[in-house]
């Protein structure tokens, strides 16, 4: 398959969780295709939980913002009394005095300072606030991430999941500090403008509330249809950040193909997708502030003609300060209805970006209300010593080399077995001759970890109306090496995802030292199953750090003996730095089989009882892969090994050797037994049957 097929196969998937295709609404140019989406209900509910998590600063962030509309609307209102009692009784003295006027002034000065000073206060609060909760909120989707189910990031594409981290993250942060506190700031300054108009006039307060409800009505509309847009531009620019990053992973395999025009024109599709979203949500947008700037110019207008043909009629005015219709009323109301006008404005605006901010937390709030990965096991992995007669085990927090299963208080160890019998009598058997072979202490509490595995009946599907391994039964005796061959798609991969708990089975049973898997606690589980991967990845950091990987608390003296039992030893102390040569961009300037030899040092660190060595070796060449071999041969002494290769070569020296088919076990033997019977595995081994 094409770079280009394979991304859009996967984005299918994202796609059809993120877009409602059955809702479909022309955009700016009439254009069908673009899907109707809002918002979820709660999400700014939700939102606000984190900022008012702050109480204390929001308190005086509230304030700030209150002092701030009151000094605003204060000064407005007092223009009246200025011009009507301090500067008008001055206009043809011969000898004016001044003193009253300038106290006036310093008074005015005093309320334009308070407001200044408030507004640079609750502004420098909510960058405290701002940033708390974009911290806090990337720690929880961060966190929450870690408990997801490997599924869901085999269906998600990685770039759209990183564009919540960054994309979704920063329309938040605008909202935050500049959006909501603007929003609740004019809402606040056109209250007290309200008042204040209320105060000096009644009846032109009613003309500016009749204009202001016409005003109300086209912003409406506009907001409507550009909040409909963002959430649209916020899935797009997600998918347009999830293709890029594909693309620049793929680089060598789209030139290799000469993929370059069919990648450009995948591209091309995607962003044309956003650019009708992005100028479909800002085409309403932009248009919104013009609209109210020019409408508010208009009700200056009006207003002004208003006022004027009151004052020359003398009109009577109808008020709570008793007020007539003077020059310094006049003036005042002018300024009132602009400080009434344009903070409604201000928030039709900020609607937009709130939107936008809404989509974007949709969006994050979607990635944290993912389930959880389900765990409910609850047998543990703890290290024992052993007694001499090899039965009797005593839990120790010393590394002793022995591991054993750890059952609850409450499980007498028959919690196994029930689920056994209810599964079919063959599974009991199964059951039965694990039980025989297990090796438990006397009270039944300590299981000895030995790496007997079981599969019984197993039919499993990644979608479950389509299996991919279909009712299989194998063991795997404690120390045995088995391998897993078959073409692709067979099943092997899946089988080992099945042993380590990435996905549960929907049908069978999978036992481990007569334990069934579903009861034993998964990171416990993957504790005692180290996993080498055909795709190496290595971690920015030093040489160190990326074997420490496989054992947290491991010492240089550990990392540096896992190396040696490996043999990575000698490459990496021809590094520049040895140990602690720093690597960035996975690896880059390593060989395949220098990542590869790192990855069986990472998990010969961590001491894994049994193992998986997924396509290990096939991405190396021959002679490359005799060290490499070589070094698995020494991890793998002592523990049960589960081997996926397709270079035969390999696996002739399995214990036990599994040819798969389509989901089917159709040949099981040591490799002599297998060549004797001259089936699949013979066709395979002698190149007359290909892995296809």
């Amino acid at each position: 398959m094409s770079a280009a097929a394979a991304t859009t196969a996967r984005t299918a998937v994202t796609d059809k969780e993120t877009l409602n295709d059955d809702a479909r609404m022309p955009n700016a140019n009439g254009m069908q295709g673009m899907p109707r989406q809002k918002a979820k209900k709660g999400t700014l509910r939700r939102l606000l939980r984190y900022v008012f998590a702050y109480r204390a600063r929001m308190v005086f962030i509230i304030i700030a913002i209150i002092v701030s509309a009151i000094a605003q609307a204060g000064s407005a209102l007092f223009l009246q009394a200025l011009i009507d009692r301090y500067i008008m009784p001055l206009v043809g003295e011969s000898h004016p005095a001044w003193a009253p006027l300038i106290e006036a002034l310093l008074f005015m000065g005093v309320l334009y300072a308070l407001g200044t000073v408030s507004a640079w206060l609750y502004s420098y609060l909510l960058v405290g606030v701002e940033q708390g909760v974009m911290k806090q909120i990337r720690d929880e989707m961060f966190e929450h991430m870690q408990t997801l189910p490997i599924s869901y990031f085999d269906t998600h594409e990685h770039g759209d999941v990183m564009s919540r981290y960054t994309n979704d993250t920063d329309t938040l942060r605008q909202a935050i500090s500049q959006s909501l506190p603007q929003m609740f700031a004019s809402g606040v300054s056109a209250l007290a403008a309200l008042v204040s108009m209320l105060y000096l006039s009644i009846p032109y307060t009613v003309f500016v509330l009749v204009f202001t409800a016409l005003l109300m009505l086209l912003i409406r509309v506009i907001v409507s249809r550009s909040g409909r847009y963002f959430v649209v531009q916020q899935q797009e620019l997600g998918d347009v950040n999830a293709f890029v990053e594909e693309s620049v992973n793929g680089q060598k395999v789209i030139k290799v193909f000469n993929h370059e025009d069919a990648t450009q024109a995948d591209f091309d599709e995607r962003n044309e997708r956003l650019y009708r979203a992005s100028a479909s949500a800002n085409t309403y947008g932009n248009v919104l502030m013009p609209v109210v700037g020019n409408m508010g110019y208009l009700l200056y207008v009006l207003s002004a003609i208003f006022g004027g043909l009151a004052a020359l009629g003398d009109w009577g005015n109808l008020s709570f300060s008793g007020a007539t219709f003077t020059i310094g009323t006049i003036i005042s109301l002018l300024t009132l209805s602009r400080s009434f006008v344009n903070p409604i404005g201000q928030v039709s605006q900020q609607m937009t970006m709130v939107m936008m901010a809404l989509a974007g937390a949709s969006r994050i709030f979607a990635l944290m209300d993912e389930p959880s990965e389900k765990d409910n096991g609850t047998v543990t992995l703890v290290n024992v010593e052993l007694g001499s007669d090899g039965r009797t085990m005593t839990e120790t927090s010393r590394k002793t080399g022995h591991w054993a299963w750890k059952r609850e208080a409450s499980d007498d160890g028959t919690r196994s077995r029930e689920a056994a019998k209810q599964l079919s009598d063959r599974a009991y058997e199964v059951w039965q001759k694990a039980h025989e072979q297990a090796v438990t202490s006397p009270d039944g509490r300590l299981t000895l970890l030995r790496g007997d595995v079981r599969f019984t009946d197993v039919t499993f599907g990644y979608d479950p109306k389509k299996p991919v391994l279909h009712d299989i039964t194998w063991f795997a005796k404690p120390g045995q090496k088995i391998a897993l061959v078959g073409a692709t798609g067979a099943g092997k991969t899946t089988i080992t995802n099945l042993i380590n708990r990435f996905y549960d089975i929907q049908e069978g049973m999978i036992l481990y030292d007569g334990i069934n898997v579903k009861g034993i606690r998964k990171p416990d589980l993957r504790r005692s199953l180290g996993i080498v991967l055909q795709d190496v990845n290595l971690f920015t950091g030093t040489v160190m750090d990326n074997i420490r990987y496989g054992k947290l608390d491991a010492t240089d003296e550990e990392c540096i003996a896992a190396a040696k039992l490996v043999n990575a030893d000698s490459f990496i102390r021809m590094l520049p730095d040895g140990y602690r040569t720093v690597l960035s961009g996975d690896g880059s300037g390593l060989s395949q089989g220098q990542r590869q030899l790192i990855s069986i040092a990472r998990a010969a660190v961590a001491d894994p009882p049994a193992l998986i060595l997924d396509e290990a070796t096939s991405s190396i060449d021959t002679r490359t892969e005799e060290v490499v071999q070589a070094g698995m041969d020494n991890l793998m002494k002592g523990r049960t090994v589960f081997v996926i290769a397709h270079r035969l070569s390999t696996v002739r020296n399995s214990d036990v050797i599994m040819v798969l088919d389509h989901g089917r076990i159709i040949e099981r033997g040591s490799h002599d037994e297998l060549m004797a019977e001259k089936g699949e595995y013979y066709q395979l081994y002698t190149g007359s049957l290909e892995l296809e």
